[in-house]
């Protein structure tokens, strides 16, 4: 098990380093040239909409933490406790 472990840490880090092809990096803008593969941005927009949604992602994120390490529901009628009460 720990080989399994160690041998999946080391690929995950050897592989943390990848370069675009030089067509893709010569047609990306300055921000993700050397990053990305394909089209970059169109336009403003773009930039824009991906802002967006990583914000999203990231208040998802901080919200699924926060209320795992602390869900805040301790009443006795609450329906959690019909399924821990069962078991």
């Amino acid at each position: 098990m720990k080989s399994r472990i160690a041998l999946f840490l080391l690929v995950s880090l050897g592989a943390g380093e990848v370069n675009a092809c030089p067509v893709c990096e010569r047609n990306q803008p300055a921000v993700f040239r050397g990053l990305v593969h394909g089209a970059g941005p169109e336009s403003r927009w773009d930039y824009l909409i991906i802002g967006v949604i990583a914000a999203v992602v990231l208040l998802t994120l901080f919200f699924s933490v926060k209320w795992l390490v602390k869900p805040g529901e301790g009443s006795a009628g609450h329906i959690k406790r019909t399924v821990l009460n069962n078991w």
